[in-house]
């Protein structure tokens, strides 16, 4: 029996054609399965166009809605395609993954580089190798197809600007390719039991700082009035500079004092932070309220911390939460046993 699958779509450069301003959403779900006629002999589709947005504009608001629909169709389908632009699709396969846990469907982001009215397009391929991954037995959680890759949504990155081969599976295997209509599994994993759990608040209010040689310490002090939670890409492994003097340290210190959690991340785009590993990272993390990244995505982090501000305000089960691992977002190597 053939499967029943949802279409949500939200707009992106799928979606898109070209205008005086350069390229807008204008499709509606209906234009682009239209295009993949083929997609008819795979599942049975019904198509929703939730919103019709470059992704540049998609926020967690949207995260939320798309969510939500999820929740309010989840009893109808076996499993969900959502259209989305590129460019934040990470962020929103993370937001997701935080939002919707433990689903034995598959819920599915993609999306491409060029419109699907373009003649070298790859939407046609991207949005078949979706539905045939939505339809598939092995396959359950939210996902990101791209490129003949299935990607855990904690773990994509988009790693190419224009390139077909847009996003990588960061420090973690593709569970997945997708070849000629067919599914080659890397990783077979159990499903979960019961159903999924879906939440329904995220504070936003999170503030990502790139560290840059000699920054001045007295932005963290300002930015603590503004934000909640902040989030430092440090160097290398991570740490916090310590030029002449302790300051950073000393601001860091007045973002615990207030309640507020610090996470450091690294520059790097592989293998992730380890605060052990220098003097200038263990200092950080001796610091009341500064938790670490380990092989987190910087996409995972801001998300995770968006979906744990709303349930409390307590350092230590901020910590607790954050270092509870979901969908395989918290990677950190072993210590070695002597």
């Amino acid at each position: 029996m053939m499967k029943k699958i949802l279409l949500i779509a939200t707009g992106g450069t799928i979606a898109s054609r070209p205008t005086e301003d350069g390229l807008t959403p204008q499709l509606c779900a209906g234009d682009i399965l239209d295009c993949v006629p083929q997609l008819r002999e795979l599942c049975r589709i019904d198509a929703l166009q939730l919103m019709n947005i470059d992704s540049t504009n998609m926020s967690p608001a949207c995260w939320l809605k798309i969510a939500e629909c999820v929740r309010e169709h989840y009893g109808e389908y076996d499993g969900f395609v959502i259209t989305h632009g590129t460019d934040t699709m990470s962020y929103t396969a993370a937001g997701l993954s935080y939002l919707i846990q433990n689903s034995p469907k598959p819920i599915i982001l993609t999306g491409s580089q060029k419109s699907i009215y373009s003649q070298d397009t790859d939407a046609r391929r991207n949005l078949y190798d979706a539905f045939l991954a939505a339809q598939d037995d092995n396959l359950f959680g939210v996902l990101l197809v791209f490129d003949g890759k299935v990607i855990l949504g904690t773990r994509a990155r988009k790693m190419r600007t224009k390139s077909m081969n847009a996003f990588s599976s960061i420090d973690f295997p593709e569970l997945a390719l997708l070849r000629e209509g067919r599914i080659l599994h890397y990783i077979r994993a159990d499903k979960p039991a019961g159903d999924p759990l879906f939440y329904d608040r995220l504070n936003s209010r999170i503030f990502v700082l790139r560290l840059i040689p000699g920054m001045d310490s007295s932005i963290l002090r300002s930015l603590l009035g503004w934000f909640d939670a902040l989030v430092i890409e440090s160097f290398g492994v991570g740490g916090l500079p310590r030029y002449e003097q302790e300051d950073f340290l000393a601001a860091v210190r007045a973002w615990s004092s207030a309640g507020r959690p610090i996470v450091i991340t690294t520059q790097v785009p592989h293998e992730g932070s380890d605060l052990t590993v220098y003097q200038v990272g263990a200092r950080a993390a001796d610091t009341p309220g500064v938790l670490q990244a380990h092989m987190m995505t910087l996409e995972s982090v801001v998300a995770k911390l968006m979906w744990i501000l709303p349930q409390t305000g307590n350092l230590d089960e901020i910590k607790q939460l954050f270092y509870q691992p979901v969908a395989s977002d918290l990677l950190r190597f072993d210590a070695p046993d002597i």
